[in-house]
């Protein structure tokens, strides 16, 4: 340390301030107010469904309106009652159990109760695999 000589520190504070103000900032009350008291000119303006969802309820009441004055009965097919008695006829004929028919066809033992007892909606596929497995024609007794 010697020869150096004498060594001083800066020891100047350092002050870090926070971002410049942006224009949300300047629009608070105070500022505002100030700004009044200063003398300062003040546009202030109203924007159009400002602070509103308007975008998502606008079109909520035309929907609304239609859903309302909709009559129409939208309902799905159901199975029709001779259907059903078909299928368990022909099932009892090949003394089958629900659950071994819906394995015959690769379909969820559930499917053949929902046909058997008209809750399903009618699907031409699995009516034509009972028909191949029952031996029996299904459809076209109308």
């Amino acid at each position: 340390m010697s020869g150096l000589g004498h060594i001083s520190q800066d020891w100047e504070p350092v002050v870090i301030r926070k971002k410049a103000h942006n224009a949300a900032a300047k629009k608070d009350e105070k500022a505002v107010n100030a700004a009044r008291r200063a003398g300062a000119d003040i546009d202030t303006v109203k924007k159009h469904n400002a602070a509103t969802n308007k975008a998502a309820s606008s079109s909520t009441s035309l929907n609304t309106k239609r859903l309302d004055e909709d009559t129409e009965n939208l309902a799905h097919d159901r199975v029709p009652t001779e259907l059903k008695k078909a299928i368990m006829q022909a099932r009892m004929d090949k003394k089958l159990t629900q659950s071994q028919l819906a394995q015959i066809i690769n379909e969820k033992p559930q499917v053949i109760q929902e046909y058997e007892s008209g809750k399903a909606i009618p699907n031409q596929q699995i009516i034509s695999k009972l028909e191949r497995a029952l031996g029996a024609k299904l459809r076209g007794k109308k």
